[in-house]
């Protein structure tokens, strides 16, 4: 009864949104897939999509503006950020028209902005076209709003496109901001807008538009991948590219630049406060901690330990909805496997125990001291031999201490359920044996390197399922991850200290620009992977066994080994994590000179 109500709630919404945008359009034959999801999130956002949908419709060409995106996507350009200036200029175009007719349109418009700004704000800074939107809508709310330099230029010619009477006006302004904003070799390299616009259907089916989709889309027409690339372009929110998988991080070395204003840093703080949840260190704690830890590559960075938003959240915002959905979803995937998943804690428990009880025997060695053996004493004199005596070696199998630590960008965004049920096949191994560890992840938010922790070193088995927590956003810094990350175990008093790191062999990382500074070199490509490879390499010479754990792409082994050494892993199948971890465990358990 419950999903048949769910069905008429989402049904009714449906029809009120398509019936707005019918009526905006004029076109009672307009069939088009409306974002009724985001109505759940805020009405607002979901109604105002509709109202721009209807209204380009009715004044542009909406097939022109997509096929132009297809062509210079085509010619090598970024679909998703040609996608995000897309949105930007269609609602320039289309906002004053449709609210000269309708007067209620200014008002839905602004709570709309207002939501995306709440909403989104996190996701929509991490990319300059991100911030340009951020811009775009807060110049809507309040049009004595101040930007950047080169945000308030494109923002000028942007509003340009208020009076715009061609779709081909809409054209040259995504072109131009593209060249001008991200790409400025792009005319150089591939030609002018002409040249873009010349290239033919026959050449788009040679080249294979295909490569734009999903592995489960492969089935899909042109038609139909035009269709809902139009409808993406013409939203209000940034979401996937239509038919392609949003790109995890930009290529390996390039520059991913975020200008911000002073406004904006006085207000960053509380934005990582607001979506991760408040830390659990002081502010003078966390202030010491950066002091000590932040330097070098990382000198204009900043550490924040949390233990996530749904332990300690500002409010209940999307973002907190957010991570309580997808924490559901880990705990059903670890529901579905129940049985598979105790199968292994069961499994590596007991090669754990097995290890502990051999490190834990008594062993005798012959050695030059210790006590006599007179069968010996005959060699006094006659050979060489000294050790003719005993000496009794006890090993503490309790002398342990791990920590494992996962990257929780944007890259592992698909396997969030799957990372969260291995941590936690591991944590609840080393509970059971009673090895104190920790667990954490880690992301990074504009210059904040964010380290969630799911449990301490002596905590009860009962927070091994806060793992089950984890999600993912943003990018990462794995040098300063690991640093921190070795600090905390050198404090131990523990003597084998061990760290696991699961990553995917790719570092990346935004810089922000603060005003009347100069760019912090970009933290990506050889420069990220070598600064990495040294966190790596100083946690190994102050007696830390370090095991890298790689999920990525085989193009990034290389990276991998660079940082790792021989001391690395490569799973293919993220559910190949906990018996990796296992094995390994077991081997620095077994070793003499621990």
């Amino acid at each position: 009864m419950g999903e048949y109500l769910e069905n008429e709630y989402q049904m009714e919404i449906e029809n009120r949104v398509r019936n707005l945008m019918w009526t905006v359009s004029g076109d009672y034959s307009l069939d088009v897939e409306l974002d009724v999801d985001s109505f759940q999130k805020s009405r607002y956002i979901s109604l105002y999509d509709a109202i721009k949908q209807g209204a380009f419709a009715r004044y542009f060409d909406k097939d022109a503006l997509a096929l132009y995106v297809v062509k210079k996507s085509f010619l090598g350009a970024d679909q998703m950020n040609l996608m995000n200036l897309a949105q930007i200029c269609v609602d320039a175009a289309v906002h004053k028209r449709v609210e000269a007719e309708r007067s209620g349109v200014a008002d839905i418009r602004k709570k709309a902005f207002s939501d995306l700004i709440e909403f989104d704000y996190r996701r929509l800074s991490e990319s300059l076209t991100g911030m340009l939107k951020l811009a775009f809508f807060k110049r809507a709310l309040d049009p004595g709003y101040r930007t950047t330099k080169k945000l308030s230029e494109a923002l000028s010619a942007v509003e340009e496109l208020e009076g715009a009477a061609e779709t081909m006006e809409l054209i040259r302004t995504v072109d131009r901001l593209y060249n001008s904003l991200l790409d400025q070799t792009f005319e150089e390299r591939q030609g002018s807008l002409e040249e873009v616009l010349s290239v033919t259907l026959e050449e788009l089916a040679e080249y294979g538009w295909k490569d734009f989709l999903k592995e489960n889309a492969e089935t899909e027409s042109f038609d139909d991948y035009m269709r809902r690339l139009t409808q993406s372009m013409l939203r209000t929110e940034s979401g996937e590219e239509a038919g392609q998988e949003e790109k995890e991080e930009k290529e390996p070395g390039a520059p991913h630049v975020v200008q911000v204003t002073e406004e904006d840093l006085k207000k960053v703080y509380s934005y990582v406060e607001l979506n991760f949840g408040k830390s659990y260190l002081s502010p003078l704690e966390s202030r010491r901690m950066d002091y000590r830890l932040c330097r070098g590559a990382h000198g204009d960075c900043s550490l924040y330990f949390t233990e996530g938003i749904l332990k300690n959240s500002v409010k209940n915002n999307y973002q907190y909805q957010y991570a309580l959905r997808q924490a559901e979803q880990n705990r059903r995937v670890y529901a579905q496997n129940h049985n598979l998943a105790r199968k292994n804690i069961t499994i590596l428990t007991d090669v754990l125990r097995q290890a502990l009880v051999r490190r834990s025997e008594t062993e005798y060695v012959r050695d030059d001291h210790g006590h006599v053996v007179p069968k010996l004493l005959w060699k006094v004199g006659r050979t060489n031999d000294r050790r003719l005596f005993t000496r009794t070696l006890n090993r503490n199998a309790a002398d342990f201490v791990v920590d494992v630590l996962i990257d929780a960008s944007g890259s592992q965004r698909v396997r969030q359920p799957k990372v969260a049920l291995q941590g936690y096949i591991i944590s609840r191994a080393l509970s059971n044996v009673g090895i104190p560890h920790r667990v954490m992840s880690f992301c990074s938010f504009w210059d904040y390197t964010v380290l969630h922790r799911f449990r301490d070193y002596d905590e009860d088995r009962s927070a091994d399922k806060n793992i089950m927590e984890y999600t993912t956003s943003s990018n990462n810094r794995d040098g300063l991850a690991i640093r921190a990350a070795a600090d905390g175990l050198l404090k131990r008093q523990e003597e084998n200290k061990v760290l696991i790191v699961l990553s995917d062999g790719r570092p990346n990382d935004i810089i922000v620009n603060r005003p009347n500074s100069k760019n912090p070199r970009s933290y990506g490509g050889d420069y990220a992977v070598k600064d990495t490879a040294r966190e790596v390499r100083h946690a190994r010479n102050m007696g830390i066994s370090v095991l890298g754990v790689f999920a990525g792409k085989e193009i990034d082994l290389n990276a991998e080994k660079k940082i790792f050494g021989k001391d690395f892993a490569y799973i293919r199948d993220i559910a190949n994590f906990s018996n990796v971890v296992g094995t390994y465990l077991k081997r620095q358990l077994d070793a003499d000179n621990l």
